[in-house]
């Protein structure tokens, strides 16, 4: 039996973690949490799980959970998906900084989170379920993301890759020839603005642009590019100059001005909407820049293909990365049982023949051996995109602790430069002196 309760969103502002979260322990089995029900004398356990996603998502891994408590029939998986991952990690700041017991857990991180959260005290230590989270299956590269001080707080759910989505019915719509991955970003610019400026409407007759831009999807690409190491150094430091960062808002103000943008209204609207709800998975633009898994969503646009993002360099800037962990509350009543349940979606064969590759292609070389017989369509191209770019050899640093604000520097600097409220040469110094300063911190 499961119950599910789809979160609309969690109000308020999101409360700093307390310090007090490097002490927090095991809950008790008194009830007083939301996350178990027994008390403590061996009867059935019931675990609360989260994650982000749309409502597909969301049927997806409740028959993933379905099979689970099949297998496992003394434990009870609640679920809580919400729709963006900052509805997700609000609640989380604000039930960590309580003390955890109301935190879900197992739940979805990305970015910096396992390292913040794991730093903090509030993630359950990998290691002290190894064995059951069958953690030695993982490469080395995939879990650094989640490692502070040689501990394992997370395990990646797959791994993807940055890829821009080209959509070709629409560049036929306006007399463009598909691009190589030869392309520049002045071959993006010049297409983008083509398109935006032709007045083609799609199927309902909604307006199609050049770009559905997310700017957080391609600044650690573009930046890939312009650097030796990306946007971070190995040692944690921040790895690019506010001229790197404003050569970015430079192209911006070119698509803005040249008709291949949408109203900056538009644009920062589209932030957070899920891939399903998003201008290209519309057919309302000729291109965008998302994770690799994100194909057959995207396609729902019309015919797309996937190239590797523009580039001025001879660095396309790409890399595998995982695009999100599964982590274990510190506070769980049950750490057996969440790594079990973690395990399931991450290590077991009928789970990953029902998520396949759609939240990345598994690093788990076991699980990926399931996996890739079954994709076909866009899925294998997804799958064979994310194999060229693992032979490229390319490993980014990963994002250091006090990088968790990098996305909301990104779009900040964009909604100043595109409203007229900043140059990007100041949109570019302001955006490193304030990254510049949380890494230090």
């Amino acid at each position: 039996m499961r119950t599910n309760k789809r979160a609309a969103g969690f109000a308020g502002l999101a409360l700093a973690l307390s310090l007090t979260l490097a002490g927090c322990g095991s809950s008790s089995d008194d009830g007083s949490g939301d996350s178990t029900t027994d008390d403590g004398s061996g009867g059935d356990v019931t675990l609360e799980m989260s994650w982000w996603g749309d409502d597909t998502r969301a049927a997806l891994f409740a028959e993933v959970i379905d099979l689970f408590e099949a297998a496992n029939p003394g434990i009870t998986v609640t679920e809580t998906p919400v729709g963006s991952p900052d509805d997700l990690f609000n609640r989380l700041a604000t039930d960590f900084a309580s003390g955890g017991e109301t935190a879900p857990d197992v739940f979805a991180l990305g970015g910096a989170k396992p390292q913040e959260y794991g730093d903090a005290g509030a993630l359950l230590d990998l290691d002290t379920v190894a064995d059951i989270a069958e953690i030695s299956k993982y490469p080395e590269f995939s879990l650094t993301n989640a490692m502070v001080n040689d501990k394992l707080y997370g395990l990646p759910t797959g791994g993807n890759a940055t890829a821009a989505f080209v959509n070709t019915d629409i560049l036929a719509q306006a007399g463009i020839t598909v691009p190589t991955d030869a392309w520049t970003w002045d071959d993006f610019v010049t297409m983008a603005n083509q398109v935006g400026s032709a007045g083609l409407t799609n199927a309902q007759g909604q307006p199609i642009y050049g770009v559905d831009l997310r700017i957080q999807d391609i600044m650690g690409t573009y930046t890939g590019q312009m650097t030796e190491f990306g946007m971070y150094t190995w040692e944690g430091t921040l790895g690019v100059t506010a001229d790197d960062i404003a050569s970015w808002y430079d192209i911006e103000v070119k698509l803005r001005d040249g008709g291949g943008l949408p109203d900056p209204t538009i644009v920062t609207a589209g932030w957070n909407l899920p891939p399903d709800q998003q201008l290209y998975t519309l057919g309302q633009a000729a291109f965008t820049f998302g994770y690799s898994n994100l194909i057959a969503t995207y396609a729902g646009g019309g015919e797309t293909i996937m190239l590797t993002p523009p580039t001025n360099t001879d660095k396309t800037g790409v890399s595998l990365l995982p695009s999100a962990f599964w982590s274990i509350n510190a506070a769980t009543a049950h750490p057996e049982e969440a790594a079990k349940l973690m395990s399931w979606f991450l290590n077991e064969p009928a789970a990953a023949e029902l998520i396949l590759d759609t939240r990345g292609v598994p690093f788990n070389p076991d699980i990926a051996a399931v996996v890739s017989p079954l994709l076909t369509g866009p899925s294998q191209q997804a799958a064979e995109y994310v194999e060229v770019v693992l032979d490229s050899g390319e490993v980014a640093p990963p994002q250091p602790n006090g990088g968790a604000n990098m996305n909301k520097y990104c779009q900040d600097g964009e909604s100043d430069v595109l409203f007229g409220s900043k140059t990007p040469q100041e949109a570019g110094a302001d955006w490193v002196a304030k990254l510049g300063a949380d890494l230090e911190g």
